[in-house]
C-alpha cells in the first residue's frame, strides 16, 4: 500500500474544520430543541456571498484530500461516494452542536453548500487521478523528494496556510507565549495555583529593527531546512529557495490585505523585513550541499533560536485590534484554522525534525 501526504493533509483539515465551526466553544446551552431541527427551519434571508463562497470552497480541499488518500492508497472502490459521506456527516454535526453555542448559528444551507464543497473537491481529485495528473505529480514527488517524506511534505504544503493569519513580525510563526500567559492567568483565576505562574521582572519590550531583521531572517530558515531535509538535488534546492521566497512575500501582502485593506498590502515590507528575507535567502543557499540529517540537526536549532527571540516580543496594540477583526467579524470562520495553523506549525515542524532525526540514517549502498 502506497503511503500518501494525502492522509495527514486530510486528517489536519477535518480537525481545522471543527474547530473553526465551532469556535470561540463558551457560553454552550441548551434552546430546548432538536439538535437537526435546523434542517426544516426556514432558510435565513440575511446571507452574503462571502458566507455561501466560504461554506463551498471551505469543504472542498476536504472532499479533495480524502478522495485523493483514498485512491492513493488503493481503495478505490467508490472513493467520492464515501468521502462525500464523510463530508456531508461531518458538516450535518458540526451544524447540530453548532445549536448550542450562542455565537454561532445552525443553517440547513450551510450543510447543503458544505456538501456540495466537498462533491466538488472529490470530482476534482477523481477526475485528475483519471486523467493521469496525479501520476505526475507522483513522478514530480519522486524526483523532488526523497522516500517517506509524506508527513514533512504535508507540513510544507501547509506553510503558506499559516502565513494567511496576521503576524505581528513577518514570517513569525509560532508567537504564543504573551497569549499563553494570558490564558493561563485567566483559568487559574481565584485558585491558590495562580501563585505558582513565574512573573517576568519586567514587560516585553518590542523587537528592535536588527532583531526583526533576525526573526523574519529565521522564519525563512525554517521552511528552507525543512525543504532541504526532503529534497533529493542541489539544483532543486536553489529552484525551491526562489520559490518559497516569493510564496513568502505574497502570502504576508495576502495576509495584509486580508486584515488590514488592499491599501496596505506591502506596509509590512520595512526595511528590516527586506534585508531578513534577502540575508535569509543567502543563507539559505550557502546550505544547499548539507546532507539531510544536518539541514534536520540546523532546522531544530534555526527553530528553537527563532521561538525563543520571537515570543520575547509583545503584539502591538494595533497588531491585537486586528485580532478583533478576526475574531468578531466575517474572519470568524476562518479564525480558528488560520490561527491554530500559525501557532503550532513551527512545533509540529520541530517535533518532525526531532522524529526523523533521532531516526537511524539509511545505510548507503554498496558501490
Amino acid at each position: 500500500m502506497q503511503k500518501t501526504s494525502a492522509w495527514p493533509l486530510a486528517w489536519v483539515y477535518a480537525a481545522l474544520i471543527v474547530y473553526a465551526s465551532l469556535y470561540p466553544f463558551d457560553n454552550w446551552r441548551d434552546q430546548g430543541l432538536a439538535p437537526w431541527s435546523f434542517l426544516a427551519a426556514p432558510i435565513t434571508r440575511y446571507w452574503s456571498s462571502f458566507d455561501v463562497l466560504a461554506n463551498l470552497w471551505g469543504y472542498a480541499p476536504l472532499g479533495f484530500w480524502l478522495t485523493l488518500a483514498a485512491l492513493r492508497t488503493g481503495h478505490r472502490r467508490w472513493p467520492i461516494r464515501m468521502s462525500v459521506l464523510a463530508g456531508m456527516t461531518l458538516s450535518l454535526a458540526l451544524e447540530s452542536l453548532q445549536s448550542y453555542l450562542p455565537a454561532r448559528v445552525p443553517s440547513s444551507l450551510d450543510w447543503l453548500l458544505n456538501t456540495v464543497g466537498v462533491t466538488v473537491g472529490a470530482t476534482l481529485a477523481a477526475t485528475l487521478e483519471r486523467r493521469g495528473w496525479l501520476d505526475r505529480w507522483g513522478r514530480f514527488r519522486e524526483r523532488w523528494f526523497v522516500p517517506q517524506a509524506h508527513g514533512a511534505l504535508a507540513l510544507l504544503m501547509l506553510w503558506p496556510l499559516a502565513l494567511l493569519f496576521p503576524a505581528a513580525v513577518p514570517l513569525g510563526l509560532g508567537q504564543v507565549m504573551e497569549r499563553l500567559e494570558n490564558a493561563l492567568g485567566e483559568a487559574l483565576r481565584h485558585t491558590p495555583f495562580l501563585e505558582w505562574l513565574p512573573l517576568r521582572p519586567v514587560e516585553l519590550q518590542p523587537l528592535v529593527p536588527g532583531v526583526e531583521l533576525l526573526c523574519v531572517m529565521l522564519g525563512l530558515l525554517v521552511p528552507c531546512l525543512l525543504g532541504f531535509s526532503l529534497i533529493r538535488r542541489r539544483v532543486l534546492r536553489v529552484k525551491f529557495v526562489v520559490l518559497l521566497v516569493a510564496v513568502a512575500v505574497l502570502l504576508s501582502a495576502l495576509s495584509a490585505t486580508l486584515s488590514y485593506g488592499p491599501r496596505n498590502a506591502w506596509t509590512w515590507l520595512d526595511l528590516p523585513s527586506m534585508l531578513g528575507l534577502g540575508l535569509g535567502a543567502v543563507v539559505a543557499l550557502l546550505m544547499v550541499p548539507l546532507s539531510h540529517r544536518a539541514c534536520l540537526a540546523l532546522l531544530l536549532l534555526v527553530g528553537v533560536v527563532h521561538l525563543s527571540v520571537l515570543n520575547q516580543a509583545p503584539a502591538s496594540a494595533y497588531f491585537a485590534q486586528t485580532l478583533q477583526t478576526w475574531e468578531q467579524g466575517r474572519f470568524i470562520r476562518f479564525h480558528g484554522l488560520a490561527q491554530w495553523l500559525g501557532w503550532l506549525w513551527p512545533f509540529t515542524v520541530l517535533l518532525d525534525a526531532l522524529i526523523r532525526l533521532s531516526q537511524p540514517a539509511p545505510a548507503k549502498r554498496a558501490p
